[in-house]
């Protein structure tokens, strides 16, 4: 019977595909449009590590001028630490609408967008198109699906194609190399109804630590809107060693923001096996632990990412009580970003106000394909 295993594998150990995939990220839950943005910022990082750089189009369906969005302060962080390298378009108005309320001026919005996509996939300019809100885009009809399944079918070979938003098209899910859905989890107690900023990702599917970096940009964007300092801690555990792709992207919002943001790492450089755990991994979850529970208490940081703290717990390398005790007293405008799968749900998931599942549904690493520095790893 194969051995159950928890936690990361070196980057140092995959080999690497150079071909694009087509990405397709949908469902009800939180992390869809930050983890395409993750994945951007995967893709830009690696590429000024190797000098090559990566450059990318962001096409937002359905979100004209007119309100706010979650991603639009990741953007912002995005294009002003890396501005020869984001270009971003938006289409749409800007309210909420069902099939019955379609107007003409959406369908030219849409076919406007559409239109763009066309010309960058054709390009040859692009390494990374995101296609925000495709999906609903197709679901109401704006769109023909065959045309649009045809153009992504004939992309360029080395293009990464995301494509975001509810109610998929089977059409698009039969081209696409990678399926993961975002389902929504909802925690009710007797004592608490979730806490304002604590957020879960976790789940088999891809996307966890890639919403994680979303959250990471989002929150040094709004920093940057509101003129005033936003400060970031991404702690990781289960990642010892070297060769983790997100390392060059952490790299690349270090060298735009220095100020703005802290990164340490925890863990061996190996995966921990399920009842093989070794004195190390305790001693590296609690020294990386003592870290986090010092900047939660300490109000000094306004958004902090605890990486696969969920295997970690669920490895029994760390308590779950004083995780529990360190969350209910975070300060107010702290947020905490939790992520990685975990077979046993924690007691501290209770406390979530997003809880955002990641359910796998199709990937090319089944296929035999290699996996890609920047997007997988």
């Amino acid at each position: 019977m194969a051995r159950t295993a928890i936690g990361i594998r070196t980057a140092q150990e995959r080999t690497e595909r150079l071909q694009g995939q087509i990405h397709v990220y949908d469902g009800t839950g939180k992390g869809k449009s930050q983890a395409a943005l993750g994945v951007v910022l995967r893709s830009i990082g690696l590429g000024i590590a190797s000098n090559q750089p990566t450059r990318v189009l962001l096409l937002r369906f359905l979100k004209g001028p007119g309100r706010t969005y979650d991603e639009d302060a990741a953007i912002a962080a995005l294009q002003q630490g890396f501005p020869h390298l984001i270009d971003q378009v938006r289409t749409g108005r800007a309210e909420f609408f069902g099939p019955e309320a379609i107007t003409a001026f959406d369908r030219r919005e849409a076919q406007r967008g559409w239109d763009v996509a066309k010309g960058a996939i054709s390009s040859g300019l692009y390494s990374v198109v995101v296609l925000d809100e495709l999906n609903p885009v197709l679901d109401l009809g704006l769109l023909p699906v065959e045309e649009v399944v045809s153009t992504l079918r004939r992309k360029p070979e080395h293009l990464e194609i995301i494509a975001t938003g509810r109610s998929v098209a089977p059409q698009l899910l039969d081209i696409a190399d990678l399926h993961s859905e975002m389902k929504a989890h909802y925690h009710v107690t007797a004592q608490v109804s979730g806490i304002s900023g604590i957020e879960i990702y976790t789940g088999d599917g891809k996307g966890k630590s890639t919403s994680a970096l979303g959250k990471a940009l989002q929150a040094i964007g709004k920093g940057i809107s509101q003129d005033k300092s936003h400060r970031v801690l991404i702690l990781q555990w289960l990642k010892g060693g070297s060769g983790y792709t997100e390392d060059s992207a952490i790299a690349a919002l270090q060298q735009s923001y220095p100020s703005l943001v802290d990164h340490q790492r925890s863990g061996r450089d190996a995966i921990v096996w399920r009842g093989q755990q070794q004195e190390i991994d305790y001693v590296e979850a609690e020294r990386a632990w003592e870290m986090a529970h010092t900047a939660i208490a300490s109000g000094l940081y306004k958004t902090i990412i605890l990486d696969e703290l969920n295997p970690t717990v669920d490895l029994e390398l760390l308590p779950q009580e004083p995780i529990v005790q360190a969350l209910l007293r975070k300060p107010l405008d702290t947020q905490v970003i939790i992520t990685g799968r975990c077979k046993t749900i924690p007691a501290y998931f209770d406390l979530a106000d997003v809880h955002s599942e990641m359910i796998c549904h199709k990937h090319y690493a089944e296929k035999g394909i290699d996996l890609k520095r920047g997007v997988d790893f």
